[in-house]
């Protein structure tokens, strides 16, 4: 139960907060939310499953309310507060902007820090490594790519930075931008991070993580929550018992879920480490001195070799079957996640024997550690091996995960894995093999839902055809579960704001002509307003209308792609500060975190309704599985996510309360097709003017 005293807590510091902001209305909507989150986090609507499902409008204020429904009962309870974004740009105003104001503001005393993914932060060993001799790195520190002069002068300074204080190790804060093949040889990673020897106690990462353990509220990316799951929860953040998780920008999480449960695996690459793998194990087992090295260095020979052997025959079969896999594309998909039997054969035996070599590496690994904690081996000589052990540990992980995958029979209830080769033509020829799950709610089910204190799920566009039921299922969460669900209203009066028109096309996207009539109408609907956003569900359609506009009107564009979307935006805002007519092209991620406020953008033109085509393997296993199942993949699936993107896309023009404009969409088919009326119904109640 939310104690009385919690309650006054949270009615104090939002009274405090709202003395200290220009122009503070308290808002309802607002007020709901936080109250609707604490006692919704404190177990007063189900014990067991503290979580809410929130779709909160445009200017209700949901930062402020999430923060203060969980910070300051996590405080009484002696739980941290885990706020996740999918967006750079949400992280850094929660760290700069909203944390600090609350902090400063609401007379809550807690403390807060941003945390990154190991890998963001440089290895103070390894970059010593790389700059001591910079043509002769020490023995076992190997670029994959040969770094030029500019390369080790970037490496220099950082080290020289990094060993006067001035820069505090993480890529993000480095001014410039660095090479990958630079970034992944001194980045830090969990097994050559070591933080129990004395050369990496001042590391980067284990600093940032000491800050981590000492701060009430963390912010973290989906990417970041994921992989602590993946490992079991607890391991890179708190466990996820004493966490009450904030997923903001929800709407991403189930993609994301996606990506992190998914596989790949070059076929010649594979070949090419595993070679170097015996190599590895071999140097390891020398320098350990024990007669307990030799087993798993012999064993691990052995497995190298049989593991070499059977890829070697899955490379020869999509050799030999290369004509009916590749005709004309450059990918094939297995129908319904079938893979040919002698495929399946060979997924086992290199899933087992992939398992049994690592178990051989980490034993090496464990006593080669050991070796050095008793003194019989020197730092400096175990160090390279420990790094490179390092790498070829989660190269064996990676290449187990997908080769279980391969074997795996999928249950007949349940969705199967989507299953596909691709031929890879980088800097060498390669057949790249994948899997990816289809459905990722029973893995949020069990590593998530499950095991966590509490959750708060929010974002400006979760609901799709106005039901939670689409996102509910796409992220695991069952009907009469105990969870919640609030939509709440943006406070802007849509009506007087904003108007919706549907001019009269005379052709459908699908047809030729579109493109032209497109071309043909824009000018005069640019001229209805001074800073103007047009979105298009296609780069090569925008670049051809930008051609023609700027050819045959002389219009000054600013196109997405042609500079940085920093630039694009600071340029735009400079031309509105001087009262010049601005205008920019953006695809769909300009439909998506873009915030254009007041005079910045009056006049939002959407193209085309935003359909995607389920063109990755992914999705066309998806729309397949519907099909089998005997639903309609376009209305199961197509539908609600555009009614998503619509909402999102709508969403750039009325950014505060004072803001107003129009939106026009030149897509009939809203008013042609029998869904469109439901895409139009799902939008805010602008003023619509249908022009039929």
């Amino acid at each position: 139960m939310l104690s009385d005293k919690i309650k006054q807590v949270i009615r104090t510091s939002y009274k405090a907060i709202g003395e200290n902001m220009t122009n503070f209305n308290p808002r309802k909507q607002q007020t709901f939310l936080i109250a609707e989150i604490a006692k919704t986090l404190a177990g007063e609507y189900d014990k067991h499953r503290k979580i809410i499902v929130i779709e909160a409008g445009t200017g209700t204020g949901k930062s402020l309310a999430y923060s203060l429904g969980s910070i300051p009962l996590a405080l009484s309870r002696d739980k941290k507060v885990i706020i996740s974004t999918a967006t750079v740009a949400l992280q850094e105003q929660l760290v700069d902007k909203d944390l600090p104001f609350l902090k400063k503001h609401s007379k809550l005393d807690f403390s807060f820090t941003l945390v990154k993914g190991r890998q963001r932060y440089v290895c103070r060993q390894k970059l010593s490594a790389a700059v001591t001799n910079g043509d002769d790195p020490q023995a076992g520190f190997t670029f994959a790519q040969k770094p030029n002069a500019a390369d080790v002068r970037t490496l220099s300074d950082m080290h020289k930075k990094l060993s006067d204080n001035s820069w505090q190790g993480d890529l993000d804060s480095w001014p410039e931008s660095v090479p990958h093949y630079i970034w992944q040889q001194v980045q830090c990673d969990k097994h050559s991070c070591l933080k129990h020897l004395s050369e990496h106690t001042h590391c980067p990462f284990h600093k940032a993580r000491e800050t981590m353990d000492m701060s009430d509220v963390l912010v973290i990316n989906h990417s970041l929550l994921l992989a602590d799951l993946e490992l079991g929860g607890g391991k890179i953040l708190p466990a996820p018992e004493d966490v009450f998780y904030i997923i903001d920008e929800a709407h991403h999480l189930p993609k994301v879920t996606r990506d992190h449960s998914s596989a790949n695996v070059t076929v010649k690459g594979a070949i090419e480490w595993l070679t170097k793998l015996k190599e590895t194990g071999d140097k390891m087992a020398k320098l350990i001195k024990s007669q307990r090295a030799i087993s798993p260095s012999l064993k691990l020979g052995d497995d190298c070799q049989d593991l070499l052997g059977e890829l070697q025959k899955v490379f020869t079969f999509i050799e030999n079957n290369k004509a009916a896999y590749f005709p004309k594309e450059k990918q094939y998909r297995f129908e319904n996640g079938i893979i040919p039997k002698n495929l399946k054969n060979w997924a086992e035996d290199i899933s087992e024997l992939s398992k049994k070599s690592l178990a051989h590496t980490n034993k090496l690994y464990n006593l080669l550690m050991e070796s050095v904690k008793d003194g019989e081996t020197q730092m400096y000589l175990a160090e390279p091996l420990l790094a490179e052990s390092g790498f070829m540990i989660q190269r064996l992980e990676n290449l187990h995960a997908l080769w279980k995958m391969y074997e795996k029979t999928d249950n007949e209830k349940a969705a199967p894995l989507a299953r596909w080769i691709e031929i890879s033509e980088g800097k060498r020829f390669d057949y790249v093999i994948s899997a990816s799950p289809i459905e990722v709610g029973f893995t949020l089910e069990d590593n998530l839902w499950s095991k966590c204190d509490g959750a708060v799920l929010c974002s400006a566009t979760i609901l799709a055809l106005n039901s939670f039921e689409h996102f509910r299922f796409q992220v695991g969460l069952h009907t009469n579960d105990g969870t919640q669900y609030q939509q709440v209203n943006s406070p802007f009066d849509y009506q007087n704001k904003a108007e919706l028109i549907v001019p009269n096309m005379k052709y459908e996207p699908s047809a030729d002509q579109f493109t032209d009539e497109v071309i043909e109408k824009l000018p005069e609907l640019i001229d209805q307003g001074f800073s103007t956003l047009v979105l298009f569900s296609s780069y090569w359609q925008m670049e051809k209308v930008a051609a023609a506009l700027r050819d045959k009107h002389k219009l000054e564009i600013q196109v997405q792609g042609e500079q940085s979307r920093q630039h694009i935006i600071e340029k735009h805002k400079k031309n509105c500060d001087n009262d010049k007519q601005s205008i920019i092209f953006g695809t769909q991620s300009f439909s998506e975190g873009l915030d254009l406020p007041g005079k910045y953008l009056n006049n939002l033109i959407i193209t085309k309704l935003p359909f995607s085509v389920p063109t990755s393997p992914v999705e066309e296993a998806q729309a397949e599985y519907v099909t089998a199942k005997g639903g309609n993949p376009f209305m199961s699936l197509s539908v609600p996510d555009t009614s998503k993107k619509l909402v999102q896309a709508t969403g750039r023009l009325l950014r505060n309360e004072s803001d107003e404009g129009t939106i026009t969409l030149l897509d009939r088919r809203v008013v042609s097709k029998r869904y469109g009326k439901q895409l139009l119904d799902s939008l805010p109640p602008y003023k619509r003017i249908i022009q039929y």
